[in-house]
């Protein structure tokens, strides 16, 4: 298992889905969205998994007119990709898995 959690360490959700890792003793990498976000790759990767990037937004993300523009344009894959701030955290991924926001009863069939 190869868990990646990005996130902020000022978001509730990813200190939680850190701690969950924790207390199971699973090992996992972490990056914060504020020093780096995620390569293309990895946002392709996560944005399939997750059923695109309408699932990826975070409706109470505090930049309202980054999420209403990623929300309302044509293209919202390379717009969201511009505009990772409007992610919904914390995005957990293993492999070719992901989830978005603390989803445990997803991650407990990782284990």
């Amino acid at each position: 298992m190869n868990i990646q959690i990005f996130g902020t360490a000022k978001s509730a959700d990813t200190r939680k889905a850190q701690r969950y890792f924790k207390e199971r003793n699973i090992k996992f990498q972490f990056i914060d969205m504020k020093e780096k976000g995620m390569s293309r790759g990895e946002f392709d990767s996560v944005s399939k998994a997750v059923g695109g990037a309408e699932a990826m937004l975070d409706d109470n993300a505090r930049d309202k007119d980054a999420l209403a523009l990623v929300r309302y344009i044509y293209d919202k894959e390379d717009k969201l990709y511009e505009n990772q701030q409007v992610i919904k955290l914390p995005v957990v991924r293993n492999g070719r898995q992901a989830t978005v926001g603390y989803l445990p009863e997803v991650w407990k069939d990782w284990e």
